[in-house]
């Protein structure tokens, strides 16, 4: 399928995961409009006692003041015989600012706090349209900084807190991250950011190569980012903590792994924001799995693609946690 608009072909998807992309119609936000919004929420996913299963694993939920002292909610997640500080990790949900909640995703921190003894704290940030731009960070951000300053009560060595979220959430957790450093906020170990939203003016190639296709396309990514932004979307009144990509300077940010598909919007944003962390003389890891889409090793998670690019993060994460 070819780009009319600018006559770019997207990239092609690998074979097991191209077999796979049909299952996902009519759950997958393509050419999401506004009107849409609430269709997509309705989704049903996994609760969490799903993604726990019988595994010895508990999660505790805390009410805390988020942006303004509007109470949000957080979970933490680890396992029930925690009894010394362990590695934190704090996670933040992806859908395109405006969709899911807080324990989409959260397998991973159930595998981690098996794996690593981690504490993982998750998130529930107010979403756009009905809470706009910077209800969203400064809700991740309080969040943040409640976890830091329990550190103690939850068993988390506070040098070894790690910010970790997907698409929306990866945008969020660079936001939250970059608050973090200009705030003198809490001191960050690392950053994972999985196909992370970074840049609302959409304007990649990347973006025109994906619309109509995919799991989430150039129309879905401009109804998250006018959601969150309202009229100020593309304009120059927009944060860097809203928007990533925006930052001129990303220097002082902890070790950060990227990681993107091929034939996915967020494909040029990441490695532009990678490129720039190298370029400030950060530290950073950057993936782009050839023939993936987004989301691909959540949704296609036993596909041979998904597993290696599990694989890579995890390797990342020990090596960072062995440091």
């Amino acid at each position: 399928m070819r780009n009319t608009k600018k006559g770019l072909a997207p990239p092609p998807f690998d074979p097991e995961l191209a077999e796979i992309l049909p299952a996902f119609a009519g759950a997958a936000p393509i050419n999401m409009t506004a009107d849409q919004i609430e269709k997509y929420r309705a989704i049903p996913m996994p609760s969490i006692a799903e993604q726990i299963g019988n595994q010895p694993v508990q999660c505790v939920d805390f009410t805390l003041p988020g942006y303004q002292g509007v109470d949000i909610a957080v979970s933490v997640i680890s396992r029930k015989d925690h009894a010394k500080p362990g590695p934190g990790i704090y996670h933040i949900h992806g859908g395109g600012m405006v969709m899911a909640n807080r324990f989409a995703g959260a397998s991973d921190l159930v595998a981690w706090a098996m794996k690593f003894d981690a504490v993982c704290v998750t998130v529930e940030y107010r979403r756009a349209p009905e809470n706009p731009d910077p209800i969203p960070v400064e809700d991740c951000y309080a969040g943040l900084v409640w976890m830091t300053a329990h550190a103690e009560k939850l068993l988390i060595n506070p040098e070894r807190l790690i910010v970790f979220g997907g698409s929306a959430g990866g945008g969020l957790s660079a936001g939250t991250t970059l608050l973090a450093r200009d705030r003198k906020g809490p001191k960050l170990f690392g950053q994972l950011l999985q196909c992370p939203m970074l840049d609302d003016r959409n304007e990649t190639v990347s973006s025109y190569q994906m619309q109509g296709i995919g799991i989430w396309d150039r129309v879905s990514n401009l109804t998250g980012w006018t959601a969150l932004l309202g009229n100020r979307r593309g304009t120059d009144n927009v944060s860097i903590y809203a928007a990533p990509a925006r930052a001129t300077d990303l220097s002082g940010l902890p070790p950060t792994f990227i990681d993107v598909a091929s034939a996915e919007v967020f494909r040029d944003e990441a490695v532009a924001y990678a490129s720039a962390i190298w370029a400030a003389g950060g530290d950073a890891e950057l993936h782009v799995w050839g023939g993936a889409f987004h989301g691909f090793n959540q949704m296609a998670p036993n596909a041979a693609i998904s597993r290696a690019a599990n694989a890579a993060r995890e390797a990342w994460l020990e090596r960072l946690l062995s440091r």
